[in-house]
């Protein structure tokens, strides 16, 4: 009996091919799981490609509506101001501004024929320096001469007239208005390291000047780009501590909140 049993060969020994069958069956099944690995990643990786594409045009669309966000605030804060200017002429007794039946009517600096054609209470005066002052044009004429400029999103000849209006009209009530519109037109070419002096004299200088919390705003705005963080952060910081409940504040905030997040 032991000579017959250790006649068996491995294809008639029932174990051995028992063995045999586990062994085929789980290499089949492991091939099948790595199959099924390969499948899921494969799956995971273009649904991870896709929601990459997705977040980067929602990244762009976001951009996108910030910058127009931006000039649209930028815009109506420029109106904004202008209706205030018309109302303060007015309640001086100066009269509307703007174009319109008796009213006066103003060509900017660099308009037609390189020069200012400014008419208001019958008087008219020309000159071939944009922002100099002419003959019967007061300083709120001159003021917003350059203003409209910057309506007109014409920066650089914005500036020209602003510094004009600062050199020819330096103890006007208008000129801390000015001196800030001065420093936005460089803020708004991203010209920052112009721009933030600019903002800095507006507080240094016009100590009670409406446009104190604005300025301030601005100046950590300009840190901020020139990436002065700890500068930035303590000009905004004062804006929430000087200025609480108003919109620079707000504003300061949500600036504060993005340093943190960037510059830890």
């Amino acid at each position: 009996m032991l000579a017959g049993c250790s006649t068996l060969t491995p294809a008639n020994d029932p174990v051995a091919l028992k063995l045999t069958d586990l062994e085929a069956r789980v290499i089949r099944i492991e091939r099948v799981v790595e199959n099924q690995s390969l499948i899921e990643l494969s799956t995971q990786l273009d649904q991870l490609q896709r929601e990459t594409q997705s977040l980067r045009g929602e990244i762009e669309t976001l951009r996108h509506d910030s910058e127009e966000a931006q000039a649209r605030q930028r815009d109506l804060y420029v109106d904004v101001d202008q209706r205030l200017q018309g109302l303060e002429a007015r309640t001086a007794g100066g009269g509307a501004i703007g174009a319109g039946p008796g009213s006066a009517a103003l060509t900017a600096p660099g308009g037609p024929n390189g020069g200012a054609a400014v008419t208001g209470g019958g008087a008219a005066a020309t000159t071939g320096t944009p922002g100099a002052p002419a003959a019967g044009v007061s300083d709120q004429q001159a003021y917003n001469a350059a203003f409209e400029l910057i309506q007109a999103r014409q920066y650089e000849q914005a500036a020209s007239g602003f510094e004009s209006f600062l050199a020819n009209y330096p103890d006007s009530g208008l000129a801390d208005n000015a001196q800030y519109w001065l420093a936005e037109t460089h803020y708004v070419r991203r010209q920052f390291s112009e721009a933030l002096p600019a903002f800095q004299k507006v507080i240094d200088s016009y100590p009670r000047s409406a446009k104190l919390p604005d300025a301030l705003l601005k100046v950590g705005y300009c840190n901020y780009e020139l990436k002065q963080f700890d500068a930035a952060r303590e000009a905004l910081q004062q804006v929430t501590r000087l200025y609480p409940d108003t919109t620079a504040a707000r504003l300061a905030e949500q600036r504060l909140d993005r340093i943190a997040q960037e510059a830890g």
